[in-house]
């Protein structure tokens, strides 16, 4: 069942919108998502609205530089990032523990091993 979540930064100043079946998240062990603490749902551009904040996001890229780790500039927080994948196609890897009214206690967690690759 689809529902749309909002989600954003701890100062407010990035806010957008997640239209999802919310059903479990992946935990990568990779370099910055462990030292983030990060639960990743995955989506396509139209599942996310950007409500504000594109002008207070920073960029951070590292390794091949295909993703985006974008954070807010007054809080620093990252709750969410983009890339392209293989396919060339657009995604977001978007932070559950940023979204409103989600009890990340109740998705089912798969462990996925970026430190390997």
């Amino acid at each position: 069942m689809l529902e749309t979540y909002k989600g954003g930064c701890h100062c407010g100043a990035v806010q957008y919108e997640l239209t999802t079946e919310l059903t479990g998240a992946m935990e990568c062990n990779c370099s910055i998502c462990a030292k983030r603490g990060a639960l990743w749902a995955f989506a396509k551009p139209e599942q996310v609205k950007m409500l504000k904040g594109d002008t207070v996001l920073s960029d951070y890229q590292f390794g091949k530089k295909r993703i985006h780790h974008l954070f807010c500039d007054n809080c620093g927080v990252g709750s969410f990032s983009r890339g392209t994948g293989p396919d060339g196609n657009v995604s977001y890897a978007i932070n559950v523990r940023c979204l409103e009214g989600v009890d990340v206690s109740k998705l089912k967690v798969t462990p996925f091993d970026g430190k390997s690759m």
